[in-house]
């Protein structure tokens, strides 16, 4: 038996919740059914649903924009509603765009992680939501890479950005319906909101195993190898390393033109990670860091992907080349209107950064984490939709 989308779900039993409603819809490329069917076109069709407007995230409604490229708001041109974008001169709904509709339905694919931008971008509609009134509706997806686990550092409030919006854990091991329900109620957005759940689902299920078809929802994610292991290699963001965009292999290529790609695979592979392997690579981006340049370095390969903790992994690689490099080696400069590096806004503070410039143990790193964690796996119990 096959998952059943939260979309499949509001279309066959929940049409109530929009019953004489002027409806609004968030949605991305990867917002599909089973059959693939779009769910800006299944609604936009459906008698028994009033949609007059829709919204885009990060990379577009229909994705066409690289990340972090701006989005004009535009008229869609498949159903000629208004397309109000999301990541262009606002990442929040203003009270214009908002005007005369009743809810706003959101079905939107997560990536499980705090800095998928997608976190961010519901947070701000449920605030404007609140702010005059509106009902938001939003229909669960799967977890890609499972709901079980929970890892890395709870943000700290100061570090607060478009990557980092709430302080919880990077990655926090929930839906994106529950994870909606916890920001809500534990940060005081307090708007009106309906999850409607998954069917046939559990938290220990890779997407792979859901019967549903992978699409995407960011471009340079496109398989779920890459999904899995950007948990940690996001943080390459942060750095002059190159994270293999302009490859056919984004986040799972790590490199730069003064490494030494077989010294480095070899010395991770000596470590003995979890789950990990390392294999010497050698590419050259297309467009990004380093593009048209010959990059060595190395491919992260996930061998048992239960076992492997992603974030730890980076760290080790990241601390093997700080010490090999020293002379080239350095942290990514000011990306936004933050004064703070990329890396500590990815990450969630400066603790990340600054124990790997003192050259410290990764395992007091990641032991220092602990009771942040513990915190949050409490909280969070009280918002799990679905059983192990």
């Amino acid at each position: 038996m096959s998952t059943r989308l939260g979309l499949e779900v509001f279309l066959s039993e929940r049409l109530d919740l929009v019953a004489g409603k002027r409806a609004a819809l968030v949605a991305c490329p990867s917002s599909v059914d089973r059959l693939l069917r779009g769910s800006v076109e299944l609604l936009h069709k459906h008698p028994d649903v009033n949609l007059v407007a829709l919204f885009g995230p990060e990379h577009g409604l229909r994705g066409q924009a690289q990340a972090g490229e701006h989005v004009a708001t535009t008229d869609d041109p498949v159903t000629g509603l208004p397309a109000h974008s999301l990541f262009g001169d606002t990442y929040k709904p203003t009270p214009e765009m908002l005007a005369g509709l009743d809810v706003i339905i959101i079905d939107l694919q997560d990536g499980g992680v705090r800095f998928y931008t997608y976190l961010a971008t519901i947070s701000h509609i449920m605030e404007a939501a609140a702010e005059v009134g509106l009902q938001v509706i939003l229909l669960d997806r799967p977890a890609p890479i499972t709901a079980a686990r929970v890892e890395g550092p709870v943000l700290d409030p100061a570090f607060t950005s478009f990557v980092g919006p709430h302080p919880v854990p990077l990655r926090y091991g929930m839906t994106i319906g529950e994870m909606a329900q916890l920001v809500n109620a534990t940060f005081a957005i307090d708007c009106d909101l309906t999850v409607v759940p998954l069917a046939d689902w559990s938290r220990e299920m890779w997407y792979d195993q859901t019967g549903l078809p992978f699409l995407p929802s960011s471009p340079n994610l496109p398989t779920l190898d890459a999904m899995t292991v950007y948990p940690g290699t996001c943080l390459i963001e942060g750095t002059n390393l190159s994270e293999g965009r302009g490859t056919t292999r984004s986040f799972e290529y790590i490199g730069a033109p003064w490494i030494n790609a077989e010294g480095l695979s070899d010395q991770l592979n000596a470590l003995c990670l979890d789950g990990a392997r390392f294999r010497p690579v050698y590419f050259a981006p297309t467009f990004s860091k380093y593009q048209g340049e010959l990059c060595a370095g190395a491919q992260v390969y996930v061998s048992d992907r239960d076992a492997f903790e992603p974030l730890t992994a980076i760290l080790h690689l990241l601390q093997t080349v700080m010490r090999d490099y020293p002379e080239h080696f350095a942290w990514r400069e000011s990306w936004s209107d933050s004064a703070a590096p990329p890396i500590d806004l990815l990450s969630g503070s400066d603790a990340l950064r600054k124990h790997l410039d003192a050259g410290l143990p990764i395992s007091e790193l990641i032991a220092s984490w602990a009771p942040g964690l513990n915190e949050f796996k409490r909280i969070r119990q009280q918002y799990m939709l679905y059983s192990a």
